[in-house]
C-alpha cells in the first residue's frame, strides 16, 4: 500500500515523530533511518522528540555512494546496475542499517531533490523509499514536486508516516 501524504498534511513533524514514538513503545520496537538525500532530516525529526532514546539508538546519513557500501553494506554491483536512487539501494540500505544497529524496523530514503542532477529516468523530486529489517525490505517510489528544500521535508515526512503504518500494524494487525 502506497503512502499518500494527503490524510497526514495536517500533521506538523512534531506531531509524526510524536505518534511515531507512541508506535514504538506500544510495539517494544526500535527503529533506524538510513538517509541519503534527506541528510538526516528523519533522524532530527524523531530525535527532536525528548525520550526518543528510548526507540532510537542510531541513525546513518550515507550521502555518497562510498559511504553506503562502507557504512551500510551496498553492494558496489547494486549502484553501479541500478544507480543510487532504486529500489534495489534503498533495499540494501534498510537492511544494512537494521542489521548494524539492531533496530526492529527501518527507513532508507535516496532521491533526486534538486534543483540539478535529475535525469529523464530520474527527474527532480525523485524519492526511493524502503521500510523494512535486516530481513525483508519493500520499496516504493514517490514523485515529489517542489524545491530542495520542500523535496526533502516531504520525504521525511513519507519516511515517517511510512514507519508509524508498519509499527500501528505490528500493534493492531488488520
Amino acid at each position: 500500500m502506497a503512502v499518500t501524504l494527503t490524510a497526514w498534511q495536517a500533521f506538523s513533524l512534531e506531531a509524526l515523530a510524536e505518534r511515531l514514538g507512541r508506535a514504538c513503545l506500544a510495539a517494544n520496537a526500535s527503529v533506524t533511518a538510513a538517509e541519503s538525500c534527506t541528510g538526516g532530516g528523519v533522524s532530527t525529526a524523531i530525535t527532536d522528540i525528548a525520550g526518543s532514546s528510548a526507540y532510537f539508538e542510531t541513525g546513518y546519513v550515507t550521502y555518497a555512494n562510498g559511504a553506503k557500501q562502507r557504512l551500510l553494506g551496498v553492494r558496489e554491483t547494486t549502484l553501479a546496475e541500478h544507480g543510487a536512487v532504486s529500489a534495489e539501494t534503498v533495499g540494501e540500505m534498510v537492511a544494512g542499517a537494521c542489521r548494524d544497529s539492531g533496530a526492529t524496523l527501518g527507513v532508507a530514503i535516496s532521491g533526486v531533490a534538486g534543483p540539478g542532477g535529475g535525469s529523464a529516468e530520474k527527474p527532480v523530486g525523485t524519492v526511493w523509499f524502503a521500510w523494512g529489517d535486516g530481513q525483508t525490505q519493500v520499496a516504493e517510489c514517490h514523485q515529489l514536486p517542489g524545491t530542495r528544500d520542500v523535496v526533502r521535508g516531504q520525504a521525511v515526512r513519507v519516511a515517517l508516516i511510512g514507519l508509524i503504518d508498519r509499527l500501528e500494524k505490528m500493534i493492531s494487525p488488520v
